[in-house]
């Protein structure tokens, strides 16, 4: 039986967070209880994430030439109506590639971005009006 264990990180940050909820084995988790009531670790939490950076850190130099092959935004990627107008106003469209959070302003309307946005991959979030996810549901990947 496995047991749902959801993390977020609570620690202040430049951007923002994603909750991530997955499911552990009784063994694990109790492993993991067992870790924490050491001292080794302050919470569950702190593990998990822990044990997620080491991971990232160690297939750094392939995310680094993934991001560089796929040519995607590291970080944080925003849209406001103003840069989605003047997209329009030159007559092209956007490929959206972000690894991390890509952001479209609210006020930005369903029609403005079916007309600049041609496609979107975000690997990590999006964060745009319910409307123009919905209008832009065929274009992202």
């Amino acid at each position: 039986m496995a047991k749902e264990l959801t993390l977020q990180d609570s620690r202040p940050r430049a951007g923002e967070t994603e909750k991530v909820t997955i499911n552990l084995g009784l063994v694990d988790l109790g492993q993991i209880d067992l870790l924490v009531q050491e001292g080794f670790y302050s919470n569950r939490t702190d593990l998990i994430r822990t044990a997620i950076r080491n991971q990232l850190q160690l297939h750094g130099d392939v995310i680094k030439q993934t991001v560089a092959r796929k040519s995607l935004v590291l970080g944080l990627q925003h849209y406001s109506r103003a840069d989605l107008e003047a997209v329009r106003d030159a007559g092209q469209k956007l490929q959206i590639q972000v690894l991390g959070l890509a952001g479209i302003d609210a006020d930005v309307t369903p029609e403005l971005a079916l007309t600049t946005i041609d496609s979107i991959t975000v690997l990590g979030a999006l964060h745009a009006s319910a409307a123009v996810k919905a209008a832009l549901a065929g274009r992202i990947h």
